[in-house]
């Protein structure tokens, strides 16, 4: 009799550990899931005229490129989060004329950059851009230069003579982040 009773006692601890450890990792669970991966922050790029959410700290850097046959001095501020890269890349191209020109070659760059293929998304929707018809919304899956696949949706738009193309960047990406940084966007100035 005693030894069938510590065997029920072996048998009751047991499931008491297994339980202990199932309410742990659901606990470990609900922890991590409630701790954001995305910490987003109001951002405005010097010289821009922009207001944007970021969802991480974002470094710029500027350089001077070749814009639709024009030297431009080009803005790029980004950072990485939620494995995904988030981008905004501006310049201004001093000419009303260059405009078109220069929302299709930042595009083409986009594409021919990850060997893409584009599905138009909706029009870009930002508070204070100049209507511009080559203004565009693209969906594109690619790959990146070690062959590794790639989604990217990137916004071109304008302002008087200032080209915009933000970017979000990664192996797949979240519709509700996505949607929260396209919509953040507007100008101010």
């Amino acid at each position: 009799m005693q030894g069938r009773h510590d065997n029920r006692a072996m048998r009751l601890q047991s499931a008491l550990h297994r339980a202990i450890a199932v309410v742990a990792v659901l606990f470990l669970g609900l922890v991590s899931a409630c701790s954001p991966a995305l910490d987003w922050r109001e951002v405005r790029p010097e010289g821009s005229g922009l207001v944007m959410l970021l969802p991480c700290k974002p470094s710029a850097d500027a350089r001077m490129v070749t814009l639709a046959g024009t030297r431009v001095r080009m803005v790029l501020v980004s950072c990485r989060a939620g494995d995904a890269n988030w981008a905004l890349a501006y310049a201004d191209v001093a000419d009303p004329a260059r405009v078109p020109a220069a929302l299709d070659a930042l595009s083409a760059a986009v594409l021919a950059n990850v060997a893409g293929t584009a599905q138009p998304a909706a029009p870009p929707q930002v508070e204070g851009m100049t209507p511009n018809p080559k203004a565009q919304r693209l969906q594109v899956a690619g790959r990146m230069p070690g062959g590794e696949a790639v989604t990217i949706e990137a916004a071109f738009f304008s302002k008087g003579t200032r080209v915009f193309q933000a970017t979000a960047m990664g192996k797949s990406m979240d519709a509700a982040a996505m949607a929260n940084f396209f919509e953040s966007l507007k100008l101010v100035s």
